[in-house]
């Protein structure tokens, strides 16, 4: 008899994966929280959920306070410059896969570059973007399908899955829809958000600020879908030019930390969090501390209340053929802003002032290791980890050399 450690290799976690990409937030520890309920129920997703994320959090918690307590030495500044520009590799690559999935016709083509001149040019919120492609894809997919796609026949999948541990023929205890148990999870959902607010609403005395940062992290839980290259740009735009909790080069920096962390690669929002705090509470590592654990709070909560009451659903979108059809438009909105966010980090990593884009200007060490990024990371793919760990000693060597 199977036991869930011996699940052959199979890909119904694409399944899952598929459903998981209709909700907003961090898909990768939706699928944790998802495999752990279709496991375990309610508190094995809890649990699945939880141990996936938490070692980065205390990993990213002890980095950032490392970085602001002793990022401006020249050394750990060193270290970091040559950093900026591999994540902006790093980031494109990402690019050039979403767009290699994502736009195989010329429709998805045409929504990709209005999306890009839509938030870059015209500076359109990420959320009315997404919700335009999610308009549009319902309206070509309703009333022009048979024309747009007239002539390609839909696959059928026909797989043998008998010998699996889980399959789309197993009854998953609790599958099926409940109100009580519905009206529960909302219930405790509410709770659970508010509860931090009234704490900082008694015992802080910047109250506004607190609410401002749950109030973002929350909207970006909500609106942003494709996981963590889609909720970057929202992110990167919004706090650095609106709300100004940091510079676009201590983003860059929060990415390279992210980048060299354990776990799911949104947790980048974790450093926003701490160093909107450290700076609001005045160099504060107590105030950058609940700033960060806050923001992990309020930006996975929403994706534990999502799975785990939207699993005994999700089942029925598999064969939805409208709805993952839309999450087609949404993926190219998404390869857009993800353009978007590609030309801002390209132009905090090889320019030394932001928004002064001339040849004097130009960090002719960032742009040529930039290059040598896309082509060692694009061409011979090398390890991304090992990668940043020659692009930190690199930087730092050439500071020992006095190179730069």
């Amino acid at each position: 008899q199977k036991t869930a450690y011996e699940i052959p290799k199979r890909d119904w976690s694409s399944d899952v994966c598929s459903s998981d990409l209709l909700l907003p937030g961090p898909e990768a520890q939706q699928l944790a929280t998802y495999m752990g309920w279709m496991l375990h129920g309610t508190w094995g997703g809890v649990v699945a959920g939880a141990l996936f994320i938490l070692p980065s959090v205390f990993v990213l918690l002890c980095l950032s306070m490392l970085y602001v307590v002793f990022g401006t030495m020249p050394a750990v500044a060193a270290v970091l410059m040559l950093l900026k520009p591999a994540v902006a590799a790093i980031v494109i690559g990402a690019l050039i896969k979403i767009s290699k999935k994502s736009l195989k016709q010329s429709k998805f083509i045409i929504i990709a570059i209005l999306s890009f001149v839509a938030i870059f040019f015209l500076e359109i919120k990420f959320p009315l973007i997404i919700l335009a492609a999610i308009i549009t894809g319902w309206v070509i997919e309703k009333y022009f399908r048979h024309v747009i796609n007239k002539g390609n026949k839909e696959a059928v999948d026909d797989t043998d899955e008998s010998a699996y541990y889980i399959n789309k023929h197993t009854a998953i205890k609790g599958s099926g829809f409940s109100k009580t148990r519905l009206a529960f999870q909302l219930i405790s959902f509410c709770v659970l958000w508010s509860s931090p607010l009234l704490l900082f609403y008694f015992l802080s005395s910047d109250f506004p600020f607190w609410l401002q940062l749950t109030g973002f992290f929350s909207k970006a839980a909500f609106v942003t879908f494709g996981g963590a290259y889609a909720v970057l740009p929202y992110v990167a735009q919004y706090s650095v030019e609106k709300l100004h909790w940091l510079t676009h080069n201590q983003m860059m920096d929060g990415l390279a930390l992210g980048e060299t962390t354990p776990g799911p690669l949104i947790m980048v929002l974790a450093f926003v969090g701490f160093i909107a705090g450290y700076n609001n509470f005045n160099d504060s590592l107590l105030g950058g501390s609940i700033g960060l654990l806050t923001t992990v709070f309020y930006t996975f909560l929403p994706s534990f209340y999502f799975i785990l009451a939207g699993a005994p659903l999700i089942e029925h979108t598999h064969q939805n053929v409208m709805l993952k059809n839309i999450l087609n438009y949404v993926s190219s909105a998404v390869v857009g802003v993800l353009a978007n966010l590609c030309v801002i980090l390209v132009m905090a990593s090889v320019f030394i002032l932001p928004h002064h884009f001339n040849a004097s200007n130009l960090n002719i060490t960032n742009a040529i290791w930039l290059i040598a990024s896309l082509v060692a990371l694009q061409r011979f793919k090398i390890n991304m980890l090992l990668w940043i760990c020659i692009s930190a000693m690199s930087g730092l060597i050439m500071h020992l050399l006095k190179v730069v």
